[in-house]
Formats: C-alpha cells, sequence, structure tokens
C-alpha cells in the first residue's frame, strides 16, 4: 500500500511542519482566486490518482489533494491514515463550466476509481478511501443522483459511492500536491495510479490538455 512509500517523507515532514493546521491548509485553498470558476469535490481513493486524473483534463484550472468528511483538528495525513477520523482522501476541483461541465467530471472521476469497493480502492484499504461526492448546490446533487443511476447497469455490484454536502475541505500537505507529476517512478504510481490515469486519457482523449498528449 501506498503508505509503505511515504515513511521517510512522513517523517521528514512531520518533524519540519508538526504545527501546520487544517485551518492553514483550508486557508490556501481559500486564498486562490477562482472566482469565475466553479468547484467539484470527489473522493475516489488514494488522492494521488485522483488529482492527476483531472489535472490532465481540459477545463480544468487545478486539482487539489486534501481530506474531507471529518473535523478539522484531524485533518492531517498522519490521522487521517489511520482510518480512525471521518475524514476520506479527497480532491478539490476548480473548472471553467464553460469549457467542462459538471456531469462530465462525473464521467472522469467514475472511470478513474471503482465506486463499489467499500471502503477500499485496490489495495488501499478503509474508510480514508471511500468513494464519495461532496456537492457544492442542488444542482451538483441531481447530476450526481443522475449519474449513479445511469451507471448502476454497467456494474455487476452495487455502487457505494457516498453523496454528502459539501462543508470544508483541508487542502493536504505540500507533499502530496502533484505527487504523480513529481514521483513518476514511485512503485505505487506506476503500478497502482498509472493505470488508472491511463485509463482516463484513453477513455477522454479528445478532452486532454495539449500537455497530456504528448
Amino acid at each position: 500500500m501506498k503508505n509503505l512509500f511515504l515513511i521517510f517523507v512522513l517523517s521528514f515532514t512531520m518533524s519540519c511542519n508538526g504545527n501546520s493546521s487544517a485551518s492553514q491548509a483550508d486557508q490556501q485553498v481559500s486564498d486562490r482566486n477562482y472566482s469565475t470558476l466553479d468547484t467539484a469535490t470527489f473522493a475516489g481513493g488514494c488522492f494521488w490518482c485522483i488529482e492527476a486524473s483531472f489535472e490532465q483534463i481540459m477545463g480544468v484550472k487545478e486539482a487539489v489533494s486534501g481530506y474531507a468528511g471529518g473535523d478539522p483538528s484531524t485533518a492531517k495525513y498522519e490521522l487521517v491514515s489511520s482510518g480512525r477520523t471521518e475524514h476520506t482522501e479527497t480532491v478539490q476541483i476548480y473548472f471553467d463550466p464553460e469549457v467542462i461541465d459538471y456531469s462530465t467530471l462525473l464521467d472522469i472521476f467514475f472511470t478513474a476509481h471503482d465506486p463499489t469497493q467499500l471502503n477500499r480502492q485496490g489495495p488501499d484499504v478503509g474508510t480514508q478511501y471511500r468513494s464519495a461526492i461532496f456537492y457544492h448546490n442542488e444542482e451538483q446533487k441531481e447530476h450526481a443522483e443522475k449519474k449513479m443511476a445511469q451507471l448502476q447497469s454497467r456494474y455487476s455490484g452495487k455502487i457505494v459511492t457516498q453523496l454528502n454536502p459539501y462543508i470544508a475541505f483541508y487542502e493536504a500537505e505540500a507533499y502530496h500536491q502533484n505527487y504523480e507529476k513529481n514521483h513518476p517512478f514511485n512503485p505505487y504510481i506506476m503500478n497502482v495510479s498509472r493505470p488508472k490515469i491511463e485509463k482516463v486519457k484513453k477513455q477522454f482523449s479528445d478532452r486532454l490538455k495539449k500537455e497530456a498528449r504528448d
């Protein structure tokens, strides 16, 4: 599991940033001037994969790894990774609705992970890897409900994706951001994340950013 690859980087980061708080992480998000953009918030297992899957899509200004679903005081990787908080690894997506709509983002989300796996994704097991959609308004909720109903027939198992109202998002530690891009030869990235990212890339080839096509 990916935790095995984070032992060293976690020990270093915690020693340097032991006093960082969830409120500081949330402030990083609020500092972004994305007033002309819409926001989508998805959880689909390890956030490295979900973030990278969306970063390659036209219309996505930025995808940020973080935590949602729990108390701000526990929005730290060393706590979330224990599986004893109510947080799930989550990605917040800032997108231009003139270029890509929320329904298409949902299609990408469901392509990037298996929504029938309860409290796990592949080798990653625990409630922190659960599938969830945090909707920002009633329109997003309706789109998500409709999409899940449409997709259910494609799966032999029941879609277990949680549909929750958005309350707060806490940006993850800096070393988690752009992890796939910065660590392409990490064994977890190569063997677990990359196949999912490539699946999205293939299925949405007409929506890839120029740099993602090369």
